[in-house]
């Protein structure tokens, strides 16, 4: 089993800060009445969870927060890339659907990569919650969580937005698309 360092440099993350304090101060709309010092406060006493929004930021995730949760006092980081991340496309639903496939593996899973990184995949009400946020997956489509009784059946869900409105969709758990990844997220 390969044993994955979970620290980041200095550098890495003074510069991983400036760049989720630039996407802070440009999307407001997204975390209104939220303070940035707060947040990176946060993010500095957790250096596991700044691992994973860098393992989010180098896929193409470009996280951002989205919510704070008032009991727990954690800040909700999603994807908020206008795609689903381009390093986290090409893959079918979990490990099951992975060993499953006889033929044209793909190189992981949603769900496998999503617990390498650290992060949640969305649910459909994360997902439309993002939505509200603005317009993202226009031309991809990202896998979501999916209720028990569908997997077991061999499914699972997925989300775009297409005619401004947002879509859940079911495929073959075993299925990938170049075009389809998945959001995360992340409590931090």
């Amino acid at each position: 089993m390969t044993v994955i360092n979970r620290e980041l440099s200095q550098e890495q993350r003074e510069e991983l800060l400036r760049t989720l304090k630039a996407r802070f101060e440009k999307n407001m709309i997204r975390h209104e009445g939220l303070e940035w010092t707060n947040v990176q406060a946060k993010l500095e006493a957790t250096p596991v969870k700044l691992w994973s929004l860098n393992e989010m930021e180098g896929t193409g995730g470009e996280p951002d927060v989205v919510g704070h949760d008032e009991e727990t006092g954690e800040y909700i980081f999603y994807d908020c890339s206008a795609e689903s991340p381009k390093g986290r496309r090409s893959v079918c639903f979990d490990r099951a659907a992975l060993d499953a496939r006889k033929n044209h593996k793909p190189e992981n899973s949603a769900m496998d990569l999503a617990a390498e990184i650290g992060i949640d995949l969305l649910t459909e009400e994360q997902y439309r919650e993002l939505q509200k946020l603005g317009n993202f997956d226009l031309k991809t489509s990202s896998w979501v969580q999916t209720p028990a009784n569908i997997r077991k059946l061999g499914g699972a869900l997925f989300c775009d937005r297409r005619y401004d409105t947002v879509f859940v969709y079911h495929n073959g758990a075993d299925s990938y698309y170049a075009a389809r990844g998945f959001r995360g997220s992340l409590r931090v």
